[in-house]
């Protein structure tokens, strides 16, 4: 059986792993507008390449943020659709752990060490987590390295607090002045580390939530009901 991954948070990521996370295929487009159009077919071509269809999915692990209200709420309404309709679990990972597992390859990072993960929340700000590492990347049956300091939060970049070890993601890449970016590190999130993170956490027996880290309201608002005028 197979587990379908979806991030929508900023660009658009699809994965198929198996049980044991093994990737069988991943597609990603970087087109940040048209979320709705692109991610059903991305998910058909990821299925066609791994030879699979919808009934072989076991689980869908789904990006929940934090990110900004538009593009997010496209994979998570698929996944949640695609779970209701093959009656299989859906899984929520916040798309800040699937960075702070990618930047556990990256050269140093050993326990003690702290991490800071920084993604665009527009408007000139960051969404932030700070982690602590702990152990090595996420494995079959064993949840992720780290613990959570501080966040996720949002704010502007010369607001975030200093002193992590490494610091990873778009945000820092954005505002390289506040925010010193590590090299080689990761700036998004993958669909098949999502996978990976929400495999290990099923094993382990950890709720894995979907709602929706937005941080903020979102930028459009349904008006207030006008008030009928009283009677003189």
């Amino acid at each position: 059986m197979a587990v379908l991954a979806i991030d929508t948070s900023a660009a658009i990521s699809v994965a198929l792993t198996t049980d044991d996370g093994t990737v069988l295929a991943e597609r990603v487009s970087t087109e940040r507008r048209r979320h709705a159009e692109q991610l059903t077919p991305l998910i058909g071509e990821v299925l066609e390449a791994a030879g699979q269809g919808p009934s072989n999915l076991a689980a869908v692990a789904v990006g929940t943020g934090p990110a900004p209200f538009t593009g997010l709420r496209v994979g998570l309404i698929t996944a949640r659709t695609l779970g209701l309709a093959l009656d299989i679990p859906v899984w929520g990972v916040p798309i800040h752990d699937a960075l702070a597992a990618q930047a556990l390859a990256l050269p140093g990072l050993t326990p003690g060490v702290e991490l800071l993960v920084a993604t665009d929340a527009r408007r000139k700000e960051v969404y932030t987590t700070r982690y602590q590492i702990t152990g090595p990347r996420p494995q079959p049956g064993r949840v992720p390295g780290w613990k959570v300091l501080a966040g996720p939060t949002v704010g502007k970049a010369a607001d975030v607090p200093g002193g992590a070890d490494i610091v990873v993601g778009e945000g820092a890449a954005l505002y390289p002045e506040s925010l010193p970016l590590t090299a080689g590190a990761p700036l998004l999130p993958t669909a098949a580390t999502l996978a990976q993170i929400a495999i290990a956490r099923a094993a382990a027996g950890a709720a894995q939530p979907t709602e929706p880290l937005y941080l903020r309201r979102a930028d459009v608002h349904m008006a207030a009901p006008r008030r009928e005028a009283s009677p003189q």
